[in-house]
Order: structure tokens, then C-alpha cells, then sequence
């Protein structure tokens, strides 16, 4: 996957931020964009705020980007804590997302000039290729160094903008998405007084079936299971697209965003939920009924949103355990699930191979051949679905 980086505050996300990563993807040809917000900028160490609002700016950037594979979130800087320096955010991403080739560094115009003087810019130079928007400057601007220059079109927004609007109570709502200004209103942020958010009934335009159930699992889950059920729709969908599956990418992406929807439901729900779907509660689930997760979400899927693809509801229900016919999909679910980006206990060689392979078949092999070891390791049981999809496993091999 070929993959552009593109940080920077995002306090908040405005449609400028999403309309500049629309036009690297449209102009460059990545694949994806990831946008990383930063804990502290190294160009705003004096801003106020930026680390008592990061959960809120990362909830931003998720629900804005909501049905759009191209485009990513990554906490990596978050975690990391203290003064964000972009040496170590490009190595990072390197590392975990092995993408093809070099990755893209977005900057601005107006920072181009002081690249030079940035912590370790030959390091930068040497592992990503640095693409200059334009922001500032209309004219030509010289520098030093080699980079990529995109003609785009300047949105005369800015997040200093944005809370400047709000603070002074001026026009500001449409200059973020949808989903941000519901968060922002919600959540009284910026110091808007906190108001009940404008009805549906006002005429917003009916969301897709993705981001519906998207919404659902970033509304239900915690922030750091959403971001993993994302990271695994997103390598899902990536894996559709490049293994040439006879899949559609986007219903990976839907089975993976929604393979957890059920993961922090009360064990009570969970047993109840699962009985409906015919299929008996073993040993192992009574005794530990969140094992039923993926079954559960698979109903819900059914039940709360009318989906009846088959293939996408077994990959749901079958992305815990496996299971001895799992089709294309499941298996994608099932390795993306262990592989995603934010599985940091995740084996480096083994998302290499789902990033860059193109055997299935193999990389799941190799995942669930690991997957046992590791829970037979912690001593823990393994299911009856697990065991028989080891039997034919070792048959074909």
C-alpha cells in the first residue's frame, strides 16, 4: 500500500484537512492518507489544551472520516506523549504499516522554509518523500532540499479559525464535517455551551449502510477498540483490493468494522444474543461468554441493520475461533483482526506478508498457525471450531 502522512493538531478537523488529503490521494496516487494527530506540536508547544482534549480530537478525526478506506487515524503520537517530532512519527509508521516504497510527508508552504532547521530533517529526507502543499504562498517558493509540489486549491480555513467562531459565537458549523460539529455540540468543546445537537428530522442526507454501523461501533466501543475494529477494516479492505479476491473491498471494510460491534456488551446480552442464532453455547463460551463477541455481532448485524450477506456475517462470527469452512472473506477478517496496525504484539515478518503477499491461503496458515501457539502457550483451551479447522488445516498441508 502506498501511504501518505499527513499531521498536524487537527483541534479540530475541518474540511480543509480533508479536502487537502482528497487532493494528494487525487493527484499523487497514494492509496491512503493517515492523518496523526499530534500531542504536542513541535510548531504550537505554547497551545493550551492540546493534551487535555486528545481523545476528543481523535474522536474527531474518526467520525469525520467514517466509510472512507483511503483515509486513516493513527494515535501513534498520542501514545508517545510529550513534543511530536515527525523523524520519529514517519519511523513508526514505517515500521508497523510496511508500506510500499516510501511513504509521503505532508507540509504546508509555510512550514517548507524551515524544514531545513526541523529535528533530524536528513533522517526525514532519507525515509520519506516530503510533499509541499500549497497554503501560504501563491507564487513560487525555492527550497533547498528535494520534494513533491501539489498545485491544490487553498481552503481559507483553520482550526484556529474554527474555535475563534465558536468562541465568539460567529458562523463556524459548516466548516467541519457533520460529525465533528455533532461532537462539538455534544460535548459543549471550545466553549460552545453545551446544547442538544440539531435533530435528524432537519434534513441531513441519509448515511450509507457503512457508516451507520461504523457509527454504532464508535458510539459502543471504547476509543482504542474502535480504532482497532478501523484499523481492521481497513487492512481488510486492502487485502480485498490487492489479493484480487472475488470479494468487493468494501464488504471487508464493513466485516471488519464491524467484527467487534458486540465486544463490550454485557456478559448477560451476549449469552442471550447468542442463542438466537441457533447454533448452541459450548463449555468454553458459558464459562466465558465474551468469546461469543463475534457471533453476537453477526446478529446484530441482522437484527439492527438488515444485512444478510452471508459472507460477511460468517466472517464476523467466525473472526475469534475460525472455523473449518471459513470462505475468502472470513479469512481476511480472521488475519486482519490479528494484524492490524495497532496490534503492537503483532509479528513484523507476518504483517509484511499480509501487506505485500498474495496468497491467502498461506498468510492465514502462518496467522492461525501463530495464533494457537501463542494460546497454547497462555494454557488456554482451544474450541471445537478451532480444533477442526486445525484438522483440515494440517490435511491440506
Amino acid at each position: 500500500m502506498r501511504l501518505a502522512i499527513l499531521g498536524g493538531s487537527y483541534n479540530p478537523i475541518h474540511l480543509g484537512h480533508l479536502f487537502l488529503a482528497d487532493t494528494v490521494l487525487s493527484a499523487l496516487h497514494y492509496d491512503c492518507v493517515v492523518m496523526v494527530p499530534a500531542f504536542i506540536s513541535p510548531f504550537k508547544p505554547d497551545a493550551d489544551g492540546m493534551e487535555d482534549s486528545a481523545c476528543d480530537r481523535l474522536e474527531m478525526i474518526a467520525a469525520s472520516i467514517a466509510g472512507d478506506p483511503r483515509l486513516a487515524v493513527d494515535d501513534c503520537e498520542l501514545r508517545r506523549e510529550g513534543v511530536s517530532y515527525t523523524v520519529d512519527t514517519i519511523a513508526d509508521i514505517i515500521r508497523r504499516y510496511s508500506p510500499e516504497g516510501k511513504p509521503g510527508i505532508i507540509i504546508g508552504d509555510d512550514l517548507a522554509s524551515d524544514f531545513p532547521q526541523w529535528n533530524r530533517s536528513g533522517e526525514i529526507l532519507s525515509m520519506a518523500d516530503v510533499i509541499i502543499a500549497r497554503r501560504a504562498h501563491s507564487g513560487s517558493l525555492d527550497v533547498p532540499f528535494p520534494c513533491i509540489r501539489i498545485d491544490n486549491d487553498v481552503m481559507e480555513i483553520s482550526s484556529g479559525m474554527v474555535r475563534e467562531k465558536i468562541a465568539g459565537d460567529a458562523a463556524w458549523r459548516y466548516l467541519v464535517p457533520p460529525a465533528v460539529r455533532a461532537i462539538i455540540e455534544d460535548r459543549g468543546l471550545f466553549g460552545l455551551a453545551r446544547r442538544q445537537a440539531f435533530p435528524d428530522s432537519l434534513g441531513w442526507q441519509p448515511k450509507s449502510l457503512v457508516v451507520r454501523v461504523e457509527d454504532e461501533a464508535r458510539e459502543s466501543l471504547n476509543l482504542d477498540r474502535f480504532l482497532h475494529s478501523r484499523n481492521t477494516a481497513l487492512l481488510a479492505w486492502d487485502m480485498c483490493r490487492r489479493l484480487g479476491l472475488p470479494i468487493d473491498p468494501e464488504l471487508g471494510y464493513l466485516a471488519g468494522i464491524a467484527h467487534d460491534l458486540a465486544k463490550q456488551l454485557p456478559d448477560k446480552i451476549q449469552l442471550k444474543l447468542a442463542k438466537s442464532d441457533g447454533k448452541g453455547i459450548s463449555r468454553i463460551e458459558e464459562n466465558k461468554p465474551s468469546l461469543l463477541h463475534g457471533r453476537v455481532a453477526a446478529v446484530l448485524l441482522r437484527e439492527r441493520f438488515s444485512i444478510h450477506h452471508e459472507a460477511v456475517l460468517e466472517a464476523v462470527a467466525m473472526h475469534t475461533y475460525g472455523g473449518r469452512d471459513m470462505g475468502p472473506l472470513a479469512k481476511v477478517v480472521y488475519i486482519a483482526d490479528k494484524l492490524e496496525v495497532s496490534r503492537e504484539r503483532a509479528d513484523p515478518a507476518l504483517r509484511k506478508l499480509a501487506f505485500a503477499g498474495n496468497d491467502l491461503d498461506e498468510i492465514f496458515s502462518l496467522v492461525l498457525d501463530q495464533t494457537v501457539s501463542t494460546l497454547r502457550s497462555r494454557k488456554l483451551e482451544l474450541s471445537e471450531e478451532t480444533l477442526r479447522l486445525l484438522e483440515k488445516m494440517r490435511k491440506i498441508g
